[in-house]
């Protein structure tokens, strides 16, 4: 009976050594966090809105505004500006530091002849070429 009990190994031979379970929340460390994932994605601001002033001596296809704003909107050559979500018109950007930042200048006869007041809200956007 001693003979099966060394052939089994049950007896003073070692058992092999165990395996380390691994503590569940060292491996859920290592995975970052959803807003640590979202925050690497810059959202910029792809329209604003903003005011619509009239001035005589802007040609008819050009728009003035702020440089800070041109920036921040990713304008550099056309943008788009929206009137009361129905009309739109697109313009060639001109880009000057004299414009307040919360408004864009535009050709006073156009904006006549459409039905659009001086100092209106408008929405102003990056335009496609």
């Amino acid at each position: 009976m001693s003979e099966e009990k060394t052939a089994t190994g049950t007896g003073s031979e070692e058992a092999p050594p165990r395996e380390e379970k691994l503590d569940v929340k060292k491996l859920v460390a290592v995975i970052p966090p959803p807003s640590m994932l979202r925050a690497k994605k810059q959202t910029t601001v792809r329209e604003k809105r903003i005011r619509l002033r009239y001035s005589e001596d802007i040609p008819q296809d050009q728009a003035k505004i702020c440089s800070k704003l041109a920036k921040e909107l990713g304008i550099e050559d056309v943008l788009e500006i929206t009137v009361a979500g129905k009309k739109r018109f697109r313009f060639k950007a001109v880009i000057d530091d004299s414009v307040p930042y919360d408004y864009v200048i535009v050709n006073a006869e156009l904006m006549r002849r459409y039905g659009v007041a001086d100092n209106s809200m408008c929405t102003i956007r990056r335009g496609q070429k």
